[in-house]
């Protein structure tokens, strides 16, 4: 992967990361912080920080999908 490729890689996870946080304080009264925890600590997040799964290519609303069975299982 060139620089410009893992530069463009890191921004769409970032991204995504923002959007599903936001999504978790809005659906689930969340604060910031636990929302935070909630992504960085799944293993959602690190199928999305691998980049063999694609998945940070995706949707927010999709990968919420799987983030939300994720927490609802915890």
């Amino acid at each position: 992967m060139t620089k410009q490729e893992e530069q463009s890689k890191q921004f769409q996870i970032e991204c995504l990361t923002h959007e599903l946080v936001t999504m978790l304080m809005e659906e689930r009264g969340m604060t910031m912080e636990q929302a935070m925890d909630a992504v960085y600590g799944s293993h959602t997040y690190e199928k999305v920080e691998r980049a063999s799964t694609g998945l940070y290519y995706q949707g927010a609303v999709y990968v919420m999908d799987m983030l939300r069975e994720e927490i609802d299982e915890a």
